[in-house]
C-alpha cells in the first residue's frame, strides 16, 4: 500500500481485539481499525505533527499527506481529488449535503424548498431533513418502501416538484443491506433538474461504488464502516455543485469546512480506502457473500420453518444477513449468546424494546420485528465464525 508509511499488502493483520471470542458478526455497526491503518496514521500524533495550513517545513509533510489521502479516497468512489470533502462523520456529511444544498436554495430565491427521501433512512438523514424543515421551511416528502426495502422510482418521479431541489436516498441499508436503485432513482431526479445525495456509508469499501456511474451529485462515506478509525468521514460534491458551509471561519477545505484538519485520522481514511481497494480486487465481496449464505443455510437446518430472511428478495450487500426466528426475541437471543457480538432489530428505550423503524416501514409485523437479529461480516470473519454463531443462535433460540 503507497500510503508512505506501510509496505504494500492487501490486508493487514488480524487485530489483537479479534484474536478470540466474542465471534464478531457486528460489522456493520463498526470494523476494527486495520492494523496496517494504525501503521500510517501514527507518524502525524509525533514527527509529523505540524499543522498543514502551516508555510514551514513543519506544514509541509502533513499537507502533503493530506492531498495523498484525497487522492485515495477519490479513487476508490471514482471522483476526482477536489471533489472529496472530508468531514468528522457520516452524520456531518449529510447535514453537509442536505443544509448546504437547501441554504443555497434559499439564497438563490426558492421560497419554499422541496426535498425527497425515504422512509428506512439513517437517521442523520431524516434529522438533517427535519432541520431545513424546521428552520428553511423547506417541504419534506418521505417515500414509502415495499415489503422489500426497495423504493419505487415511479413514486419518486410523481413526488417530484418545481421546488424540488434535492433528492436523499441512501445506497444500501445498514440494518437489512438492501441495496436501493440509486443509478435509475439518481437518473430520475436529474432529468427533472434536481440534485441527488446518497449516504453510501454502508456500501463503500463493501461493494465497488462509482459515482460516474450512480449519477449522483454528492454521497457520504465514512471511514469506521471500512476499517479507519471513528470519527473521520467524506463528502463528494460533484464538481460545480455548491453547498453552504456548515462550519464558517478559516480557509481549510477550499472554505467548505472551516477548521485545522485532523491529519492523522484522514490520512487513516486514505489508507483504509486504498486497502479496501486492493480487497475488492481480490474478490473479498464474493468471499463475504459466501459466508453470509453459509450462516443462512446453517440457521435454516437448524430452525427449520422457523427463521425468515428481512429483505431476501432484494438486491443486498454481500456481508449483511437479517433475520428473524419465530417465537423469540432478539434482544433475549443474542443475551443468551455472551461469545457472540451482533446487533437486534430493535431500538431500546429505558428497557422498552421496540421494532425496528427500518423493518416496519417495510410492513414487517411486530412480532417478527422484535424477533430480529443482525449479523454482519467484515474482513477477519471465517468459517468457524459462521459455524459457531449459528449453533449458538440455534441453541439459544429453543
Amino acid at each position: 500500500m503507497n500510503t508512505g508509511e506501510t509496505a504494500d499488502a492487501a490486508t493487514g493483520g488480524e487485530p489483537a481485539g479479534l484474536a478470540g471470542p466474542p465471534v464478531y458478526l457486528d460489522y456493520n455497526a463498526t470494523t476494527p481499525v486495520d492494523p496496517q491503518v494504525v501503521e500510517a496514521m501514527l507518524p502525524y500524533f509525533g514527527a509529523h505533527f505540524g499543522n498543514p495550513s502551516s508555510a514551514h517545513s513543519y506544514g509541509q509533510r502533513p499537507r502533503a499527506a493530506l492531498a495523498r489521502a484525497r487522492a485515495q479516497v477519490a479513487a476508490l468512489i471514482g471522483a476526482a481529488p477536489a471533489e472529496i470533502l472530508f468531514t468528522g462523520s457520516g452524520s456531518e456529511a449529510d447535514a453537509t449535503a442536505i443544509r448546504g444544498v437547501v441554504t443555497m436554495a434559499v439564497r438563490g430565491g426558492v421560497g419554499r424548498p422541496h426535498v425527497v427521501t425515504q422512509a428506512t433512512e439513517h437517521p442523520a438523514v431524516l434529522a438533517a431533513c427535519g432541520y431545513v424543515r424546521d428552520h428553511h421551511g423547506a417541504e419534506v416528502t418521505v417515500l414509502g418502501v415495499d415489503a422489500r426495502g426497495l423504493v419505487d422510482p415511479r413514486e419518486l418521479a410523481a413526488a417530484l416538484r418545481p421546488e424540488t431541489v434535492l433528492v436523499s436516498i441512501m445506497h444500501a441499508n445498514n440494518e437489512t443491506g438492501v441495496l436501493q436503485p440509486i443509478a435509475e432513482l439518481a437518473g430520475i431526479t436529474r432529468g427533472h433538474g434536481a440534485l441527488f445525495h446518497t449516504d453510501a456509508a454502508q456500501a463503500v469499501g463493501k461493494i465497488p461504488v462509482d459515482v460516474s456511474g450512480l449519477g449522483v451529485d454528492l454521497l457520504t462515506l465514512v471511514g469506521h464502516k471500512f476499517y479507519a478509525p471513528k470519527g473521520v468521514g467524506a463528502l463528494y460534491i460533484r464538481e460545480g455543485v455548491a453547498l453552504e458551509a456548515l462550519i464558517g471561519g478559516g480557509g481549510q477545505e477550499q472554505g467548505r469546512r472551516a477548521g485545522t484538519e485532523n491529519v492523522p485520522y484522514t490520512v487513516a481514511l486514505g489508507a483504509a480506502a486504498e486497502l479496501a481497494m486492493a480487497d475488492l480486487a481480490a474478490g473479498s465481496a464474493d468471499r463475504l457473500a459466501g459466508l453470509r449464505d453459509r450462516l443462512q443455510r446453517e440457521l435454516q437446518m437448524r430452525l427449520p420453518g422457523r427463521m425468515h430472511t428481512n429483505g431476501s428478495d432484494a438486491p443486498r450487500l454481500p456481508q449483511t444477513l437479517n433475520i428473524s426466528i419465530d417465537g423469540t426475541r432478539g434482544h433475549a437471543v443474542l443475551a443468551a449468546c455472551p461469545d457472540l457480538a451482533a446487533s437486534t432489530g430493535s431500538a431500546c428505550h429505558a428497557g422498552e424494546h421496540r421494532p425496528s423503524p427500518v423493518l416496519a416501514a417495510m410492513g414487517v409485523d411486530e412480532e417478527r420485528g422484535l424477533a430480529a437479529l443482525r449479523l454482519s461480516l467484515g474482513r477477519w470473519s471465517t468459517e468457524a465464525d459462521v459455524l459457531t454463531a449459528a449453533k449458538a443462535i440455534a441453541e439459544a433460540a429453543g
